[in-house]
């Protein structure tokens, strides 16, 4: 008696299971939507920064994230940035450790307060083949706006630009939009982000 009840809970638990893997394959097959996950070892986040005397360049490490298909269609996404990441690639000895302490300091991004940057992509429009024009919701320093992008797929990969009006963000060092007089250390308020992702 008791080697049947085993019998029927293990059938039980067998027929359970297949159900629900069923299920579960059924359901991907008629939302055709699959989320893949990036790559981060893989993928790379370059910024530039511009000012009136010449501009700043090097990258910032990406934390996680992942896109979001539906069908092979790129419909979705999002993206954690390491903001404590943040490296020079154009300069070298002191300067370099001098520039990417303030641009870790309250003066530009406070990474002490605000160690992450996200974005979320809120709708992605075909743009041609392998071609997307998206919007996002970007939050730098805890602070939240839309910004536009442009997305490119190929494959397992995608390169992904965006310009970004710090001033936006709170990010006000050698910002003409809050400061007079600065000249030639003016800092421009727009910095380019451009995104290879792998997944």
């Amino acid at each position: 008696m008791a080697f049947s009840i085993i019998n029927l809970l293990g059938a039980s638990v067998l027929a359970l299971s297949t159900f629900t893997t069923t299920t579960v394959a059924e359901d991907t097959r008629i939302t055709g939507s699959e989320t893949k996950e990036i790559l981060t070892e893989k993928s790379t986040l370059v910024w530039k920064g511009y000012k009136v005397t010449g501009s700043h360049h090097g990258t910032v490490d990406i934390k996680s994230g992942s896109l979001i298909f539906k069908d092979g269609v790129l419909t979705g996404g999002t993206v954690a940035i390491n903001m404590s990441t943040i490296v020079s690639e154009d300069l070298s000895g002191e300067y370099k450790g001098k520039l990417e302490g303030h641009l870790k300091s309250d003066d530009f991004f406070g990474v002490e307060k605000h160690p992450t940057a996200s974005l979320t992509l809120t709708k992605v429009k075909p743009d041609g083949k392998n071609a997307y024009t998206a919007t996002g919701n970007l939050t730098i320093k805890g602070i939240t706006n839309p910004v536009e992008l442009e997305i490119s797929v190929y494959g397992n990969k995608a390169n992904a630009t965006m310009k970004v009006d710090r001033s936006k963000f709170d990010v006000r060092y050698g910002s003409t939009s809050f400061f007079d007089g600065l000249k030639d250390k003016a800092i421009y308020d727009e910095f380019d982000l451009v995104a290879d992702f792998e997944f």
